[in-house]
């Protein structure tokens, strides 16, 4: 089953305390980026943030799933998206331990 458009607006909106939130969408789903970087994923209307060692001290007691099969496990935030102070700092927490994207090769004209 694929995301909803309004609960990825809800949940970028949630986080729009860190800073430059985006939403890219992929493959029926979406993936989440602050500054450029991707820290999360939207898969089944369900948030996933990618582990960090922030996340390690930070999510303690916050389950782990996949957000779809053959996944790495991420933190599957279950309770606290209707607070948006707590979901912006987990966005930049995150994103501070995220690499930016590789930049993109251009392409040679024959």
């Amino acid at each position: 089953m694929a995301s909803d458009q309004s609960f990825v607006t809800f949940v970028c909106d949630q986080m729009a305390g860190a800073g430059e939130i985006s939403f890219k969408k992929m493959f029926g789903e979406y993936a989440v980026y602050c500054g450029g970087r991707m820290i999360a994923l939207i898969c089944d209307n369900k948030l996933f943030i990618k582990p960090s060692v922030w996340a390690e001290t930070g999510l303690v007691g916050v389950p782990m799933a996949p957000p779809y099969p053959q996944a790495k496990p991420c933190y599957w935030i279950v309770d606290g998206l209707d607070d948006a102070a707590w979901l912006s700092k987990v966005a930049a927490a995150t994103a501070r331990e995220m690499p930016l994207p590789k930049p993109k090769k251009a392409s040679r004209s024959r």
